[in-house]
């Protein structure tokens, strides 16, 4: 019930929103508003699940959201004309009622939570069969979930008391052979099977058990969640699968990534072809050689592409062996330290990203020479190649720019970039540009 209110929530606040504002200032609901009122509702349908959030962070999200939909809202407005039936004051009034409004409503339900909970009768029970690390895990997730139906019981496990992992919610219930007996007598639905996949027998076996119960059983797999590369179920010419390592710009969301990357690019460059001319004509000025520097890097699935950056060196290094620029490199021209400083070097790169070769967001791309020594050294260093590289990345906004003098800032580095690919979005992806500006700005870490 909570996730299909949570779902209705924004797009009924925001259409009521806008029909009482119309209502107020115009006298009547006029038809541009309840066509108006159509759009918004479908672009902002299914809402978001913010139950679990801070408020501090869910006031965050509800403006953050909002900025971006009112964004596209007036920029469809201005490009069609359409935005001249509207009433100025109208608009206006609605730009800040809306956003207030879904906060409020968000507020409410975080209020009427508990008592919606009680109209789905009572708690749903549930045991982990395994007290593993994953299981304890698992169980210290249900306990922190606010708003959750599911009550745990307890643990099954066969293992003595001194091979058990220490559990701060839900204790030890019995063996594995006492299990079916409990969940008959205690009315369990839920079954977590947190059991190694070394144990297939153990497992069949407790499955088999299980037949004469209507619990519904879920099995935790024996890994980490949280190493899982956009972890999803399958089927590989009908055989189920479940993705360990997978990139998370495959069907639909690959064809979201490519749009946004070709539309703002055309734009950026667009913009910025003034400023472009300037530092090729600068750099010409101040030092002997070639505008543009090509690099080797590795790209998509590790295969090498040639990126472009505005010469910023007296060299134009890109052999076995480089070395990074270092704060007062005597390699750095008077221009390039400014270009390097405020990231201007860059600016090339968005010619790569109309290529193909690249993305705006996406893990900054290393020099091969570099991944040659990093990939021996860092686990999972190559994984962050499932995606095109970026001119810009998670890991940069934060704090992870420039050089990076030591393993642990470059583990740290990776850390984001896989980050990255775990929990990629569209909004993710704007939230990171807009951050980079300000990065840009005020940050000193490159040189």
């Amino acid at each position: 019930m909570l996730s299909a209110v949570e779902a209705i929530l924004d797009p009924a606040v925001l259409t009521l929103s806008l029909w009482l504002v119309s209502a107020s200032i115009e006298g009547e609901l006029l038809p541009p508003y309840l066509i108006l009122a159509v759009i918004v509702f479908s672009i902002t349908f299914p809402g978001s699940s913010r139950l679990q959030s801070s408020v501090k962070l869910l006031i965050f999200h509800v403006l953050y959201s909002w900025f971006w939909v009112a964004l596209l809202l007036f920029f469809l407005g201005f490009a069609t004309g359409y935005i001249a039936e509207f009433s100025r004051e109208a608009l206006i009034t609605w730009l800040w009622v809306a956003p207030l409004s879904q906060i409020g409503a968000h507020l409410a339900l975080r209020s009427a939570a508990p008592y919606l909970l009680m109209l789905q009768g009572p708690p749903q029970r549930a045991i982990i069969v395994g007290m593993n690390e994953q299981g304890v895990a698992l169980a210290s997730r249900i306990h922190e979930t606010r708003y959750s139906k599911i009550e745990l019981s307890g643990f099954f496990d066969d293992r003595n008391q001194s091979r058990l992992h220490q559990a701060g919610h839900g204790s030890l219930l019995g063996r594995l052979r006492e299990l079916p007996d409990f969940v008959k007598e205690n009315r369990i639905q839920f079954i977590y099977l947190s059991l190694p996949m070394a144990s297939q027998p153990r497992i069949l076996h407790v499955l088999d058990e299980l037949k004469d119960t209507t619990a519904s059983i879920y099995f935790v797999p024996d890994m980490f969640i949280t190493d899982l590369i956009q972890g999803r179920s399958g089927t590989v010419c009908g055989t189920p699968v479940v993705s360990v390592c997978e990139s998370p710009f495959t069907g639909s969301n690959g064809a979201i990534k490519r749009a946004s990357d070709i539309i703002l690019s055309l734009l950026i460059l667009a913009l910025i072809s003034p400023l472009l001319l300037l530092i090729a004509i600068t750099i010409r000025l101040d030092s002997p050689g070639p505008v543009i520097f090509k690099q080797r890097r590795y790209g998509l699935d590790g295969e090498e592409i040639l990126v472009y950056k505005f010469r910023s060196m007296r060299v134009c290094e890109d052999g076995d062996t480089i070395v990074q620029a270092q704060k007062g490199d005597s390699r750095i021209t008077r221009i390039g330290a400014f270009l390097r400083k405020n990231s201007l070097d860059e600016l090339p790169q968005f010619v790569n990203v109309l290529q193909g070769r690249m993305s705006i967001v996406g893990p900054r791309p290393h020099a091969v020479a570099h991944n040659e020594i990093y990939r021996n050294l860092i686990k999972g260093y190559m994984i962050r190649h499932k995606v095109k590289p970026g001119i810009t990345g998670w890991a940069q906004v934060n704090g992870y720019r420039g050089e990076t003098r030591t393993l642990d800032k470059m583990q740290a580095r990776i850390d984001h970039d896989l980050d990255y690919l775990r929990n990629w979005s569209l909004r993710l992806d704007l939230h990171i540009i807009l951050k980079t500006i300000l990065v840009v700005l005020k940050d000193r870490a490159a040189y």
